[in-house]
């Protein structure tokens, strides 16, 4: 019997094709159960992010407290194995913690944090603890906690407020308990992204009277900060730790770098040889982003505002265009800016079947999340933070975290490289406790020699021997043979 040909999609009449693109609109609609089942087998997320609230029920920790919120308390012997894991690969902040834990340089300090809650914080979080500090903590991003090391800190007794999947009310509520408690008052704030600075200007303002030092970590809460100095709102000192060279040169390129591909691969499963990708924004996070994804085979297109991050994609061999120009043809956007508005619903709408959007940068405006909320689009949740939107005419769009840090949602972070901003952290902290009326109000950066200081911490790991300045080289060089080697204004 003669074998009859096969028909394709491009075969077929317009009416025909419309008629296709419903029935797999109708299939995709009621295949969401079964999509949905495999991802509480992903390290992405569980099925159980819509039972009832974690604030709406009482747990206690062995000891009785009740002072925290966390998705489940019964979790806390693995999380304390997994901060376990992390201190192995944090030499730098386990070091610090041993040398300072008996001078206790952040006795009386009331810390509130305002941080990304997962095994590597917990190290920090308990460091500062060992050092003498009183903390109570939140979640800066709703959907990058590990709900197990939360349940493990809770159980040893800190405050904290924090679960995987929290609405932006739930997220409100968490650090307005972590500012405000009947018996005691922060008077030192780290943040992630400005919202504990910005909760307590607004709503606790007596509390800011009392606040030694802000320490900030991202380049969206740093932003802030200038521009409350430049108001005149700021009334503390405060330290940019994200533009420390430390926390910039290590943390933000090599943990995007390695953190942009595990978290593409654990979301969508792509394969990257060939594929055509657009990082926006050629930061230090960029850099790390472009260079992970060129390595793997893909053809990397840059967009830039600033000319001399431009001249440095393009003298890298990186194409350097408008997002307009590339975005019917890349399979994979990704943005890096910090900025707002990056990607619009306009490029949405022209972007091709199947285009993975996500955001490496901290602010959860880049990508226009809210245009998508519009009658005529559907969303389909098919695994844990990964949606697909679904275009009238049956386009869809891969969307990875609901725009927000996919790095920290949808994949785990190096130990080691966050061992180094958290040593920057905790530095910080020590150095606006420990020196009042050293700083004025305004925002400072991390001292060389402290930068200096926490690389140093974590050479030994790598067997790494640092050779000495002589007498006479020192004189040559006007330097000290201790430190700083080199000058406030020096671009490593």
């Amino acid at each position: 019997m003669a074998k009859m040909p096969e028909t394709t999609f491009a075969d077929l009449s317009l009416a025909d094709k419309t008629s296709v693109k419903k029935s797999n609109l109708e299939a995709r609609r009621f295949s969401d159960v079964s999509t949905c089942s495999f991802s509480s087998a992903c390290f992405t997320g569980s099925s159980d992010e819509d039972e009832a609230s974690p604030k709406d029920i009482t747990q206690r920790n062995s000891n009785g407290s009740s002072d925290f919120c966390v998705k489940n308390i019964g979790k806390a012997g693995f999380g304390r194995r997994e901060i376990e894991i992390a201190e192995q690969e944090m030499p730098g902040i386990m070091t610090l913690r041993k040398r300072a834990m008996e001078d206790k340089p952040l006795k009386n300090a009331n810390i509130v944090g305002c941080t990304h809650v997962n095994a590597q914080t917990a190290v920090l979080i308990e460091t500062l603890q060992k050092l003498g500090a009183s903390v109570r903590w939140a979640a800066c991003n709703i959907y990058s906690t590990q709900n197990a090391v939360a349940a493990a800190l809770a159980e040893a007794g800190v405050p904290i407020y924090a679960w995987r999947g929290e609405t932006e009310e739930e997220f409100w509520w968490c650090l307005d308990k972590c500012i405000h408690s009947e018996g005691w008052q922060p008077n030192m704030i780290l943040d992630d992204g400005g919202d504990a600075t910005h909760l307590m200007l607004k709503k606790y303002p007596d509390y800011f009277k009392s606040i030694k030092g802000i320490v900030e970590e991202s380049l969206t809460g740093v932003h802030r900060l200038y521009q409350m100095s430049k108001a005149g709102k700021l009334t503390v000192p405060a330290i940019n730790v994200n533009d420390s060279v430390t926390k910039n040169k290590f943390d933000t390129y090599y943990t995007c770098r390695d953190s942009i591909l595990d978290s593409l691969k654990r979301t969508t499963d792509i394969m990257f040889g060939g594929k055509q990708v657009v990082v926006c924004g050629y930061g230090d996070v960029g850099k790390g982003c472009a260079q992970a994804l060129r390595g793997q085979g893909c053809i990397v297109y840059i967009t830039e505002v600033d000319p001399i991050c431009a001249l440095q994609a393009a003298m890298d061999g990186y194409r350097v265009v408008r997002l307009p120009e590339v975005i019917r043809n890349v399979d994979v956007v990704v943005t890096a800016t910090g900025n707002k508005n990056v990607v619009t619903r306009d490029h949405m709408n022209r972007m091709k079947n199947g285009c993975i959007v996500c955001n490496m940068g901290h602010s959860c405006s880049e990508i226009d999340v809210s245009s998508l909320h519009t009658p005529e689009l559907i969303w389909e949740r098919v695994r844990s933070q990964v949606d697909h939107i679904i275009w009238p005419d049956g386009k869809m769009i891969i969307l990875l975290a609901e725009g927000r840090l996919v790095n920290l949602s949808c994949s785990t972070i190096s130990s080691f490289v966050v061992s180094v901003a958290s040593s920057t952290q905790a530095l910080a902290l020590i150095e606006l406790y420990s020196a009042p009326g050293r700083y004025k109000s305004d925002v400072y950066l991390l001292p060389k020699k402290m930068d200096e200081y926490v690389a140093s911490l974590h050479l030994a790991t790598f067997d790494a021997h640092l050779t000495e300045l002589t007498d006479a080289q020192a004189k040559f060089l006007g330097l000290s043979k201790a430190g700083p080697f080199k000058a406030n204004y020096y671009r490593y």
